[in-house]
């Protein structure tokens, strides 16, 4: 078993026994949908460290969504509700870069890429390529999209 996986299992067992509703619900929703992810396809397999981690991530953003279509519906509750959710699984992911840090890796991306005779906006593929796996885990498809098409727009 993945150290990952095997520490939600400890920390959901601590919740349970600690009687920490909202914790243990989280983890088992999380689990859940680790063990889905195990048994979809022809055969069943273990995930590994940052296939569980990006289940994890993919569970997190369901729960910023949620909170944000709660709020927008004025259920106030609901939306508090996911967002503790969102905090108990943002506590399993890799720091978030900042703002600052992303747009220095993004600039950097965006220079290379320069370098290799990519321009203007139909270079945003090449910077993606670039970009994505420096941070893996670390910030959203959507922020790093943004930022790349804005510093790719400046010139």
């Amino acid at each position: 078993m993945t150290t990952l996986k095997s520490k939600l299992q400890e920390d959901l067992t601590a919740a349970i026994k600690e009687r920490d509703e909202l914790r243990s619900s989280t983890l088992r929703l999380t689990l859940s949908a680790i063990t889905n992810e195990e048994v979809a396809g022809k055969t069943a397999r273990e995930l590994s460290d940052d296939e569980v981690q990006k289940v994890i991530t993919r569970e997190a953003k369901k729960r910023r969504e949620a909170a944000e279509a709660f709020a927008n519906g004025g259920r106030a509750e609901q939306a508090e509700r996911e967002r503790a959710e969102g905090e108990v699984l943002a506590g399993y992911l890799p720091k978030q870069l900042s703002d600052d840090d992303l747009e220095q890796l993004v600039a950097a991306a965006v220079a290379e890429a320069k370098g290799a005779g990519a321009e203007g906006p139909r270079a945003m593929g090449q910077v993606m390529k670039i970009v994505n796996p420096k941070v893996a885990g670390r910030a959203e498809g959507g922020r790093v999209a943004a930022i790349v098409k804005r510093l790719l727009a400046a010139g």
